[in-house]
């Protein structure tokens, strides 16, 4: 049997670290505001005219802010099963950055799981595999759970 190789999904959004998975965001120089995906031309912020942006790790907890069935198959890069299952999807308030950062839950963990307020942590699981390589995206998984791949 080859042991396929772990690639990132999207390049530069998160780091492939098993133990310690983080997201890569990045901070104004200027105003200090956090940016996710990476900020690479203008400040989000709409009171700074700051263009130069540091990378910046980004929390790897947080709490649900919002979340939902994705009851339709997304778009590129997400490579869907044959036949589709729905899944869920958590906007998460990552309380340092102060922002929210959309992900997938892991398998196992539907809405009826979730609520606002919900702890979630950071973890990899695959998206979809080739021949060579096993490609690999964040998900959360609510504090302390053992259900999915990333557990």
């Amino acid at each position: 049997m080859t042991t396929k190789t772990r690639v990132p999904a999207i390049e530069g959004w998160f780091t492939l670290d098993e133990q310690q998975p983080t997201l890569l965001g990045s901070r104004c120089t200027s105003c200090g505001n956090f940016a996710f995906p990476k900020e690479t031309f203008f400040c989000r912020n709409p009171g700074c005219q700051g263009r130069e942006f540091a990378e910046a790790p980004l929390s790897r907890t947080g709490t649900v802010w919002s979340y939902t069935d994705a009851c339709y198959q997304p778009p590129k890069p997400y490579e869907a099963a044959d036949p589709y299952v729905p899944f869920a999807l958590a906007a998460v308030e990552l309380a340092a950055e102060q922002m929210v950062v959309m992900g997938q839950v892991v398998p196992g963990v539907g809405v009826g799981d979730l609520q606002v307020g919900t702890e979630v942590e950071l973890v990899l699981d695959t998206l979809y595999e080739d021949d060579e390589h096993e490609y690999v995206v964040w998900k959360w998984r609510p504090t302390g759970a053992t259900t999915g791949k990333g557990a």
